[in-house]
C-alpha cells in the first residue's frame, strides 16, 4: 500500500480532512491503539461515496469509526484507511408529526436530549449511551434490552462501491444488539429516520436526568473505557443476572492486567488506568470468560469489537480466544 499516493489522491478527492499516521488512541474512548496509515473525516455524504469508491477500486483495507466507544484498536495500529464519521455529519431535523431524521455523526446524548426537548418519546432509553448514531444503528444499541431500531423507519447507507441505498425497518433485521449492517461488508450508515410518539416534556426530562444520575453513580465515567464489554445473555440473565453481576460474583471486581482493570464500580466495564494495551484488555476478557464459565457454565460473548491491523473486525472474545490458543501452541 503506497500511503503517500493514497494520501495525495484523497486530499484531492475529498472536501474533508485527510491525515497520515494518525494515533487511533485519540479516536477511541479506551485511549488505546497504534496508528492508522490514513484517516479521513468526510464532511458530506458525497465525500463518503467518493472514498468508498476509491477504496473499493484499489482493494484497500478500510474501517469506519465514529466516537470509538465500542471498538478496541490494536496496539500495532491499522494498515489501511480509517473513515471517521464525526461532527461534520451530525445534522438533525425534527418534523411536527414526530418524524426525526439525523445523520450518522450526531452524538447520541445530543440526539436523545433534542428529541425529548421537542416533546417526543421513544429514544430516552439511550440517553446515557456513548457514541454516535451510525454505530448505534449498526449495533441496534440501547439500554434495558431496548434498541434504537425499535422506532427506526429507514436507514440510508453507502455501499462498498460508493452507491447510496436505503432499507426500511424490516429490511434492517434488527435483533438484540444486531442489525443487517453487521453482515453488509464495509457498508457505512450515513443517515437514519425515526417515528416517535408525543410525550410530556417535563416527565421525559425528569426521567432523563434520573437516568443520567443513576448511570453516573454506577458507571466509571472518569476513566477511559468502552462502555459495556459483554453482551447480556438471556440464559445467563435468567439464572445469574446481567454480565456485571456474573463477573462480580466470580470475585473479579478490581482485577488488573497491566494498565487495564475490571472496574470496581461496575464489573462489566474494563477501564484504562494508564498505559493499558489491547493485549491487556484481551487478557482480562479471557480471564473473565473462563472464571464465569467455571462458576456458571455460561460462555459470555463480547459487545465490543477488536480491529486487527489488516482491517478485520472481530468480537473481542474471538480475538482473545485466538490469542490464547496461539500462546498455548
Amino acid at each position: 500500500m503506497d500511503c503517500t499516493t493514497i494520501y495525495n489522491d484523497l486530499k484531492k478527492l475529498l472536501s474533508g480532512e485527510v491525515l497520515a499516521n494518525v494515533p487511533l488512541s485519540e479516536y477511541g474512548t479506551w485511549r488505546i491503539g497504534g496508528s492508522a496509515d490514513i484517516l479521513v473525516s468526510p464532511t458530506t455524504i458525497e465525500d463518503i461515496c467518493h472514498v468508498q469508491r476509491y477504496i473499493h477500486e484499489r482493494e484497500l483495507p478500510s474501517v469506519v469509526i465514529g466516537d470509538g466507544s465500542n471498538i478496541l484498536f490494536d496496539d500495532t495500529g491499522f494498515r489501511g484507511v480509517a473513515i471517521h464519521i464525526g461532527r461534520a455529519l451530525s445534522h438533525l431535523h425534527i418534523e411536527k408529526d414526530g418524524h426525526v431524521t439525523a445523520q450518522a455523526g450526531i452524538w447520541i446524548p445530543r440526539f436523545v436530549s433534542t428529541v425529548i426537548r421537542s416533546g417526543w418519546q421513544g429514544c430516552e432509553h439511550a440517553i446515557g449511551v456513548p457514541g454516535t448514531l451510525g454505530g448505534l444503528v449498526v449495533m441496534n444499541g440501547g439500554t434495558n434490552r431496548k434498541g434504537i431500531g425499535e422506532q427506526l423507519t429507514e436507514a440510508t447507507y453507502v455501499t462498498v462501491s460508493g452507491a447510496i441505498e436505503r432499507l426500511n425497518q424490516q429490511e434492517c433485521c434488527f435483533a438484540y444488539r444486531h442489525s443487517i449492517f453487521q453482515q453488509k461488508e464495509k457498508a457505512i450508515v450515513v443517515e437514519a429516520s425515526f417515528q416517535y410518539e408525543p410525550g410530556n416534556v417535563k416527565t421525559l426530562r425528569t426521567q432523563m436526568v434520573k437516568t443520567l444520575v443513576e448511570r453516573n453513580r454506577k458507571f466509571p465515567r472518569k476513566m477511559p473505557n468502552c462502555g459495556s464489554v459483554f453482551l447480556s445473555d438471556p440464559a445467563l440473565y435468567e439464572t445469574v443476572g446481567p454480565p456485571g453481576k456474573a463477573i462480580e460474583e466470580a470475585g473479579l471486581k478490581g482485577m488488573t492486567c497491566g494498565g487495564a482493570m475490571i472496574s470496581p464500580l461496575h464489573a462489566n466495564f474494563i477501564i484504562n488506568t494508564g498505559g493499558a494495551t489491547s493485549r491487556d484488555i484481551l487478557t482480562l476478557i479471557t480471564q473473565i470468560r473462563a472464571a464465569v464459565y467455571e462458576r456458571t457454565g455460561h460462555r459470555m460473548n463480547c459487545e465490543v469489537r477488536h480491529l486487527l491491523p489488516n482491517g478485520t473486525i472481530l468480537p473481542a472474545h474471538e480475538s482473545a480466544e485466538k490469542e490464547r490458543l496461539a500462546n498455548c501452541a
